[in-house]
Formats: structure tokens, C-alpha cells, sequence
């Protein structure tokens, strides 16, 4: 059995035996008053969901035994049998049955035959008399075993959302201190107190994985409610579409899954209302009449991916870059210059839409801008892929975790930064002659590309709306160092004073009023104790994109 295959299991059986206790507490309460709607109407609902768990698990004689007393008690909330005399034997025996199953099934035991009671429980389903054990003499001593009742709790328990939060925020403020405790030890050079700092990194290191261990789902419990939302859509739409889901048991940290949510709804909504064809175009372009939309998460090193694919029309990249020039997105000569992957970017610009008509629906590029404001909150990132004729795919770049970022950390003015490592691209030593200028934008040549490269600090320091200075060649002295960042398939290379280390920090919200200021993701504070401004990438290169020369 797989490590995943374990965990389902323990989770069916936290699940079935909190079934079962909360089943014979109703039941317990239905015979003291056999008129409870509220304990009936409870005692149906919990043996349904252990029935479609039970089957869903493959563990069928559960679902069987489940399915028999949930017809019985489907009968008794009726008013077609009344919860009184044999009855009430055969459903507490039958209880009692069920409960030895699941125990059975987590002690890796054969389960007990339920042959006899499925028998009575047709019996009293159909009106008939059971057949009941004759009663033992007065005198004759019970068999040991006659279940003495072991009392057994739930290997589960369900904490609240928030209360995983504070916990995880706590474990940040304790990282922090931590590294700058290290640091300390360090400079202070006393061995025994290097000694327990290095034991306290170990400790807190081993804890805060294991709150965010803790805060991982899977990310079926949001796939798998996407069937319904397809066929709604596809309804609506007139289409034929038929829904592939995979990777449904992908970890990820749950308040990942949950900004990203109406992402995915949009991407999953467009695929199917403007991504794939009505079913005669696709009978007229040679396709089968039914469109495929596949849903897949999978991991890729420490990220999540989630692609969202439909075997449609693809993506009309001239089409997206003559729109782009009527919305005044790009010049038409600069448009003429761009690749797929630099057009393609414009469908997530707000309120893009190459679509001739808006239907309630919303079509491809309709809204599709809330996807990347999700990811750049995230710092994730958007991989598009089309084939003209035969499909697109998006796959969303997610961290499996946000407590935790790696981070370049860069030095400006004297003062250190952290740039987010998914935005990092490269890192570079160039010598003056090395750059050239074009239009006023100072280039660099990057892996047969060519980069725009503005200072840091002209950015940090642009006010209102004047464009940035032009560049000029003759101000760069001695070797310049560039970090070239990428965001939306767009390279911008930073002029920064120096590199100073790659590492994991602890991102914490900034206050008012700093908080307004777009270009700053957070702050975190580093372990000489210093406080480290984030760099929010995505709002550099919009910036850059907005005011250059």
C-alpha cells in the first residue's frame, strides 16, 4: 500500500467511526422518541455518506450494510414502517455490524459475515418478521467477548482555517527571530551558544514545515467541482464537451487553492464557452462532435502546475496582435516585433477580448486579467501553449506553499532587497560596452535576446507620470550588475549596486500607509536585523512598461 493509499484510508476511518458514533448517539435518541425528525433526518444523511465513502474506498460490503439500513431508515422517515418492536433489534444489531466492519478494516482484518443481518434487513424492508437469536437462559454466564463496548475516538480532528493561520503566522515570527539569534551566535563566535542556536534552526526548521505540511489539501477538493460547472456552461452554450480530470491527489496549501479559485473558474468557463467549437464547426473541421477539456495538476519540482487544455480552435495570434494595436496596448511596428508568447500576454490585459460577441458566459480574454492578478499575488506565474486548429492550454505555476519564499536578496544605496526567485531569471557582470542603446532604452544581449535594462533605482524613485529618463551609456562606470527578471513572458534586466545572498524568508504584509505603494510586495527582516523591503516584479515591469522613454 502507497503512503497515499495509507492516508485515504485513515481518513475513511477517522470519518466512518465518527459516523458511527454520532449514528448511535441519533439512534439512542430515535427510540427514546421515535417521533425525532430532526435524529432521523440525521441518521439518514450520515449513513449515505458512509455508504458513498465506503464504495468509493472499494470497501463494498460496508456500502452494502450501509445501503440496507439507509433504505431502512428512508422507510421509517416515510411513515412506511414504524420504528418499534423486531425493528428496533435488527437496526441497533445492525449498527453494531457496521461498526465491527469498519473496525475490521482498520485493524487489516477480514470483515465478519453480513449475510444474516442483510437478510433481516430485507425482511423489516419488506414488512416481514426477522429472525432473532432465541434468548439465553437467565442463568447462562455472557460470552466474554459480547464488543465488552470498546469506546474508541477519532484519529481526526477538524481545525478551523484561521486557527491554522495564526499558528503559521507565529511560526514566521519565530523564523525571524530565529535567524537573527543565528546570526548573533555567529558574530559573538561563543561555542555554546552557536551550538543551540544551530539546534534551535533545526527545531523551528522541522516546525515550520510541519504547519504548512499540515495546511496542504488536496487538490481534488476543488477539481472535483468542476464537472458540474462544465456541463452547466456547455448546456448554456449548446456544446458537447466532455471533462478528463488528473492529479486530483496533488498536495498544495490550502489558501493557495482558495485565491486561486475564480482563476480557475474563469479559464475553465472560457475553455468551454469560447475555447472549444459548437459541435457542427467541430463536424466541419473534421473533429469529433464532443470537445475535450482536460483539468490536470501536477507537481514540478517545489511548484504546482494546474492546466487547464481544450482540443478547440486555438488562439489567433494575429487576430489577438491587431486588437492589441486598436486598444493602443502596443505600436504597430513594436506588435510587428513580438513573439507568440509576448501577443498572447495581451489577452490577460483588463478587459481585452478578441471575441466578436460577450455572451453571459464571458468570452476568452472576458475577464481572463483576474487570472493573473491571482498569480501575482501568489507570485506564480502563466504558461500558455496553442496550436492554430488544434487547442490551447494554460498552466498555472503555483508555489505549494506561500508562508515560505525563496528570495534573492540585492543591495541598492546601501540598502538590501528581496526580489522573489520565480521572477528571477539570471544574473549578470556586464562591462559598459557591453550595453547599447536603442529608442532611449538601454539594451542588453541575453541568451540571443535583446533586454531593456533600466536602474533599480530609477523606478523606486519615479514620481506621477513622467516618462524615465532616456538612457545614457556614458554615466555607466566599471562593471554593472543585472538581475534580469521575467513576468508575463517580458525579460527586464535591473541595474542593482550588488548580489548579496539567495535565501528563505518570511513575507509579512506591509502597513499603512506603505501599503499603497504597488512596487513593494511585503517586508521581511533579515537576521542581522535589518528590515528588507520585497520587490513586487510584476509591478516593476508594468511600470517600466508604462513610463519609458
Amino acid at each position: 500500500m502507497t503512503a497515499r493509499e495509507q492516508e485515504y484510508r485513515e481518513l475513511f476511518m477517522a470519518e466512518a467511526l465518527e459516523y458511527y458514533e454520532s449514528m448511535s448517539r441519533h439512534l439512542s435518541e430515535l427510540e427514546r422518541t421515535p417521533d425525532d425528525v430532526p435524529a432521523l433526518n440525521e441518521l439518514f444523511r450520515l449513513m449515505h455518506n458512509l455508504k458513498s465513502n465506503a464504495r468509493a474506498m472499494g470497501h463494498t460490503a460496508i456500502g452494502e450494510v450501509a445501503h440496507s439500513l439507509e433504505t431502512v431508515f428512508g422507510l421509517i422517515r416515510d411513515r412506511e414502517r414504524a420504528f418499534a418492536g423486531p425493528l428496533v433489534a435488527v437496526v441497533f444489531t445492525g449498527l453494531d455490524e457496521l461498526g465491527a466492519m469498519i473496525r475490521a478494516v482498520g485493524a487489516d482484518q477480514p470483515l465478519p459475515d453480513a449475510a444474516a443481518l442483510l437478510d433481516n434487513l430485507a425482511r423489516v424492508a419488506r414488512g416481514d418478521e426477522p429472525v432473532l437469536p432465541a434468548p439465553a437462559p437467565a442463568d447462562a454466564e455472557a460470552p466474554a467477548e459480547e464488543d465488552a463496548r470498546k469506546l474508541e475516538l477519532s484519529d481526526l480532528v477538524y481545525i478551523q482555517v484561521r486557527k491554522l493561520d495564526k499558528l503559521l503566522n507565529l511560526v514566521g515570527e519565530l523564523v525571524i527571530d530565529r535567524d537573527r539569534i543565528l546570526t548573533l551566535a555567529e558574530e559573538i563566535g561563543h561555542p555554546a551558544l552557536q551550538a543551540t542556536a544551530r539546534h534551535l534552526f533545526r527545531i523551528s526548521d522541522d516546525l515550520q514545515y510541519s504547519v504548512m505540511d499540515v495546511r496542504l489539501v488536496g487538490v481534488g477538493v476543488l477539481l472535483n467541482k468542476f464537472p458540474r460547472v462544465v456541463r452547466d456552461v456547455a448546456t448554456a452554450e449548446g456544446k458537447e464537451v466532455e471533462l478528463s480530470l488528473g492529479g486530483q491527489d496533488v498536495q498544495i496549501d490550502r489558501n493557495v487553492l482558495q485565491i486561486m479559485t475564480d482563476a480557475l473558474l474563469h479559464l475553465v468557463r472560457n475553455g468551454v464557452s469560447h475555447g472549444l467549437e459548437a459541435p457542427a464547426e467541430r463536424e466541419a473541421a473534421g473533429k469529433p462532435r464532443v470537445g475535450q477539456l482536460r483539468l490536470l495538476a501536477l507537481t514540478e519540482r517545489d511548484d504546482v502546475l494546474i492546466e487547464v487544455a481544450d482540443d478547440g480552435p486555438g488562439i489567433d495570434t494575429e487576430a489577438v496582435r491587431r486588437k492589441a494595436v486598436e486598444r493602443g496596448l502596443a505600436t504597430a511596428e513594436l506588435a510587428a516585433t513580438l513573439d507568440e508568447q509576448a501577443v498572447w500576454a495581451f489577452l490577460f490585459e483588463p478587459g481585452f477580448s478578441t471575441a466578436a460577441q460577450v455572451t453571459d458566459i464571458s468570452g476568452r480574454g472576458v475577464g481572463l486579467d483576474v487570472v493573473k492578478r491571482a498569480l501575482d499575488s501568489l507570485g506564480g506565474q502563466l504558461r500558455i501553449a496553442s496550436v492554430l486548429g488544434q487547442g490551447t492550454s494554460f498552466t498555472l505555476v503555483l508555489p505549494t506553499s506561500i508562508a515560505v519564499k525563496g528570495a534573492l536578496l540585492v543591495e541598492l544605496d546601501g540598502r538590501p532587497y528581496a526580489v522573489p526567485l520565480l521572477h528571477t531569471d539570471t544574473v549578470l557582470a556586464l562591462r559598459p560596452d557591453e550595453f547599447s542603446v536603442v529608442g532611449g532604452l538601454l539594451l542588453a544581449h541575453v541568451q540571443g535576446q535583446a533586454v531593456p535594462v533600466v536602474p533599480l533605482r530609477e523606478l523606486l524613485h519615479a514620481e506621477g507620470t513622467e516618462a524615465l529618463p532616456a538612457a545614457d551609456k556614458t554615466l555607466l562606470q566599471g562593471p554593472q550588475q543585472v538581475l534580469v527578471v521575467n513576468y508575463n513572458h517580458r525579460r527586464l534586466g535591473l541595474l542593482v549596486d550588488q548580489f548579496l545572498r539567495q535565501q528563505n524568508i518570511v513575507v509579512k504584509a506591509l502597513s499603512k500607509p506603505l501599503d499603497a505603494i504597488d512596487l513593494f510586495g511585503g517586508v521581511t527582516l533579515l537576521g542581522s536585523g535589518q528590515v528588507c523591503l520585497v520587490l513586487d516584479v510584476p509591478a516593476l515591469t508594468r511600470l517600466f512598461v508604462a513610463r519609458r522613454a
